[in-house]
């Protein structure tokens, strides 16, 4: 028996056939096929849009979601286990190779599709980014630029001094 394949276009109009398996990582797509009841059989089906996703971040999303294609993660209801999980270590290179900019983007993609595993690497993986920095060394990180004047920041400082480790 063949592959099911699912025809996806993203927002640059780039179209991709799919397998279902792979599609149905996506919650959201999972539930669109249900309930329009898509027939991949048909070659004349309209695709399915993805009007925020343009099709270099779809391609690592798919990337992903073909690695992970037998992957059982924890119920979402079991959100204590989601947080407190370490990131994958094949996760964590997939998402270390790519630039910051395709790595928010990959975060919103997998937001957007509902995407909860995909999700939550991203943001663990941002997070690492931050763990033990100073502002000022987040703020070359993330290539911010500081708009306080030195006042402001000391009066920051002074409200918030509360929640500096110590």
């Amino acid at each position: 028996m063949s592959s099911q394949l699912i025809k996806i276009t993203t927002s640059d109009e780039e179209t991709f056939k799919v397998e279902r398996s792979i599609v149905e990582r996506s919650v959201l797509l999972k539930h669109l096929l249900s309930d329009l009841e898509y027939d991949e059989t048909d070659e004349d089906a309209e695709p399915i849009p993805l009007p925020n996703v343009r099709a270099s971040v779809f391609k690592k999303v798919l990337e992903w979601a073909e690695h992970h294609k037998n992957t059982n993660f924890p119920d979402d209801e079991d959100e204590d286990a989601r947080k407190s999980a370490p990131i994958d270590e094949w996760d964590r290179e997939f998402l270390k190779v790519v630039d910051q900019e395709m790595l928010y983007e990959i975060i919103l993609a997998a937001n957007y599709l509902n995407i909860r595993p995909l999700l939550d690497a991203g943001c663990k993986t941002v997070a690492e980014m931050i763990r033990g920095k100073s502002a000022e060394e987040i703020r070359r990180t993330f290539n911010i630029v500081n708009d306080f004047s030195p006042e402001e920041e000391a009066a920051i400082k002074r409200e918030n001094e509360w929640a500096e480790d110590r």
